[in-house]
């Protein structure tokens, strides 16, 4: 098979391929490696590889299937997986200079799973240290650029993994969530991502771990990729329960209005309203604001600044006892410490929001109230909301946006913190383009249970909108 033609193949379909012997593992990794080796140098998204071993397993995968013995439903499929989680043999680093000998023996709980089901892992793929922001830049392997422009952001902190897929260098990998941290990168590289609900999917063995309950609760773990059919594959393998088959008749879509109130260009605006007009000639449609939306931004960010986020500057100042506040100076004159400054601005940014035990309780109680509410408001509804106010920008600039001292995340964070805050499961997926080709994502939320449902309408929004593209970077 032509090595193009297998470069825009999904896992599921290269799955089948592999089956019915129209393709050899051996081909199927070997043209993924090449494309890795290709695009690598301009967007810096694998950080380490395991090409000779990925070679080897696909070497085993197609003897097994000459002898009639298939491993599961990714058999033989390559994958790439975001260096937060563990994986046998490999380096969990977060990006942090002192960690960069720590090779881990175990695999993380979905690492396991794909294993199981006969999936390859190509490598890891870069993210901001300690996944702890919305780009993907660090001490230890630099900053991952975006394959549309490379001038511009590949968002984060999965931003390795939309990078990688947007150039075609996997058929599909594996993220995680607790800011946007699936949906960014997806939206910015033009690649398709779901954020399960909470305590669907293990996150067992993805560093850093949570340490906090209502941080539990927002963080995910899920698939990025082509295809929807790859996001309900691997969801099937990661989750523990089915998925219950449901009719998009029985929902209601509501769309977050043209004006919401917050920051939205023009393109996005526009895209929305072409998803209305074509979604209201076949189902009940509504332009509304959801119930909590407004106070969404705020709970995100006092969440993640709980106990000031001491764990995670425990584990980035490890051994360095130059301090945070020094640190961050010095970075800014020199350049030459081993902490990011989008770390150590993000850690004192958590101490300055840092909320008081009485706020948490009371945080804990508006969750409560809200989880009951939305458990019934989301029984038969879908939510269209943008995931970013616009497109790629220039390195940077995001990070500006979200983590200044002046509070900007509460216009900037609120469509993306829904999800997290609540919970909720989450598709984003392209349906446009900016003047400058470059892509534009809507997230579809719903009620826990209601995958089947958020899936089906992605299905039908991807036909009739842009869906996935290859970022053609072999050919500049």
């Amino acid at each position: 098979m032509e090595k193009r033609h297998i470069l825009k193949m999904d896992a599921t379909s290269i799955a089948s391929a592999i089956k019915k012997k129209q393709l050899t593992s051996v081909e199927a990794v070997t043209a993924f490696i090449e494309q890795i080796k290709t695009v690598n140098p301009s967007i810096n998204a694998v950080v380490e590889d395991r090409f000779s071993e990925a070679l080897q397993e696909a070497q085993e995968a197609d003897k097994l299937l000459q002898n009639h013995v298939s491993s599961g439903k990714l058999h033989g499929v390559p994958i790439s997986i975001k260096e937060c989680f563990h994986v046998k043999g490999m380096k969990t680093t977060g990006g942090l200079k002192h960690r960069q000998d720590l090779i881990y023996q175990e695999d993380a709980e979905v690492v396991r799973r794909l294993k199981q089901e006969g999936a390859i892992i190509l490598g890891k793929t870069n993210t901001p240290a300690l996944c702890f922001c919305q780009e993907t830049d660090n001490k230890l392997y630099g900053r991952t650029n975006n394959p549309w422009d490379i001038t511009k952001t590949a968002g984060g902190s999965s931003g390795g993994e939309g990078a990688l897929l947007a150039a075609g260098g996997a058929p599909v990998g594996i993220g995680s969530d607790i800011g946007g941290s699936i949906r960014f990168p997806s939206h910015f590289n033009g690649v398709i991502g779901f954020k399960p609900g909470e305590n669907t999917v293990s996150t067992e063995g993805h560093f850093p771990a949570v340490q906090h309950e209502l941080q539990q609760r927002m963080l995910a773990v899920g698939p990025m990729g082509k295809t929807i059919e790859d996001m309900q594959l691997i969801y099937d393998i990661l989750a523990p329960a089915a998925i219950e088959p449901q009719t998009l008749h029985a929902f209601k879509m509501e769309i977050l209005p043209i004006n919401p109130g917050y920051p939205l260009s023009t393109r996005t605006g526009q895209l929305l309203g072409d998803l209305e007009n074509f979604l209201e000639r076949i189902y009940s449609v509504q332009q509304i604001m959801p119930p909590y939306f407004r106070d969404s931004a705020l709970i995100w960010q006092e969440i993640m600044s709980i106990n000031g986020s001491k764990l995670v500057e425990d584990e980035a100042f490890n051994n360095d006892r130059s301090g945070l506040v020094r640190s961050f100076l010095k970075e800014k004159l020199s350049q030459r410490t081993n902490v990011h400054p989008y770390l150590s601005w993000a850690i004192m940014g958590a101490k300055m929001f840092k909320p008081s035990q009485k706020r948490v309780r009371e945080i804990a109680g508006i969750l409560q109230q809200g989880d009951e509410l939305l458990k019934t408001y989301l029984v038969n509804r879908l939510l269209i909301l943008p995931v970013y106010y616009q497109t790629a920008s220039n390195h940077g600039q995001v990070f500006k946006e979200i983590f200044s001292i002046r509070k900007t995340y509460l216009q900037y964070m609120p469509y993306t913190a829904y999800a997290n805050v609540w919970g909720l499961p989450s598709l984003t997926i392209p349906v446009g383009e900016d003047e400058n080709h470059l892509p534009i994502g809507i997230q579809i939320i719903s009620g826990n249970g209601n995958e089947d449902a958020i899936f089906r309408l992605g299905k039908l929004l991807t036909k009739r909108f842009r869906g996935y593209k290859l970022a053609e970077m072999g050919e500049r």
